[in-house]
């Protein structure tokens, strides 16, 4: 099966802003890509221009091995999309808005419809504009998922849900996955790409940082100790790759970069009783490649409409 999505040197200038510098990405056919940064780092200026939504400053982008710039018709067919902020019809209903979206996709599996709508528990004979704006992130939500397309492009998609439609979401997704379908999923919201994704990109100020899986992203944190000692600790400070040494009585937590061989042999020889470790969460990675930096003025631009 050809590559669902790939994007080769593809930017994007907004007069002296560079909002996307040049991008090189490949998301393959079957797979759940998680497409994470700030709210500002460019993210939906990416997913317009894949969708041919923008015309791009430089490079090209395909989905499917169709040109979305040339072929745009041809691979909107294949795919479906939910943005974070959904604009509809306010004079219709929801079933009337469900229809008229399957009519314009071009394909929709009627019964999947009516189960997501009660997997939604949402009320499709009210009005768009009696929704709440999580009632109608609900509805985009259905109307892209019931199309079964080839590809899901999502965009800040759980955007006004609450926690209970957002478990919904995700075992949607799951569902699409196993379907064969590939999904492009774009969020802020890092356990919720942390429990979907079979890869991430981190995308910083415009500028793609890191590309890989999570077990390959562990580098860009400390594996976490917690060691019990029936006596009080060594000093393990001087250990190679230990750091952040905090004791409190018997019990010393730490943090160890790289090989743990050296850490081991010490904790060994010094009577251990219990011994915890803990990989980093996608968000201790983020934090690890995002720090606490302010905004930057990238981030302002974008944030505020480029």
């Amino acid at each position: 099966m050809k590559t669902a999505i790939r994007a080769e040197g593809l930017s994007k200038h907004f007069g002296d802003l560079e909002a996307l510098a040049p991008l090189d990405l490949e998301v393959e056919s079957g797979e759940v890509f998680g497409y994470l940064g700030p709210n500002g780092a460019g993210k939906t200026t990416t997913t317009r221009l894949l969708l041919g939504l923008l015309r791009p400053t430089s490079g090209r982008a395909e989905i499917f091995g169709l040109d979305v710039q040339h072929a745009t018709v041809a691979a909107h067919r294949r795919l479906a999309y939910v943005a974070g902020e959904t604009s509809l019809w306010p004079s219709l209903t929801g079933e009337e808005t469900l229809h008229l979206l399957g009519r314009v996709q071009g394909r929709f599996d009627t019964a999947y419809r009516d189960e997501l709508i009660e997997r939604f528990a949402l009320d499709p004979s009210k009005k768009v504009r009696s929704y709440s704006k999580g009632n109608r992130q609900k509805l985009g939500l259905i109307a892209g998922l019931m199309s079964r397309a080839d590809l899901l492009v999502l965009d800040e998609p759980t955007s006004g849900l609450d926690p209970l439609m957002e478990r919904e979401f995700r075992h949607c997704v799951l569902d699409a996955k196993a379907a064969g379908q590939s999904v492009f999923l774009s969020s802020h919201i890092l356990s919720e790409v942390e429990a979907l994704c079979d890869r991430v990109a981190i995308l910083r100020g415009g500028q793609l940082v890191e590309v890989g899986t999570l077990a390959e992203m562990r580098h860009l944190s400390a594996l976490a100790i917690e060691a019990t000692f029936t006596q009080a600790p060594p000093d393990l400070s001087q250990v190679p790759g230990v750091s952040d040494v905090e004791v409190e009585g018997n019990r010393v937590r730490l943090k160890v970069h790289g090989s743990v061989e050296p850490l081991l042999d010490r904790l060994t020889a010094a009577r251990v009783t219990q011994l915890l470790s803990r990989e980093p969460s996608l968000e201790e990675l983020f934090l690890a490649r995002y720090g606490t930096e302010p905004a930057t003025a990238h981030q302002e631009a974008v944030r505020h409409g480029h």
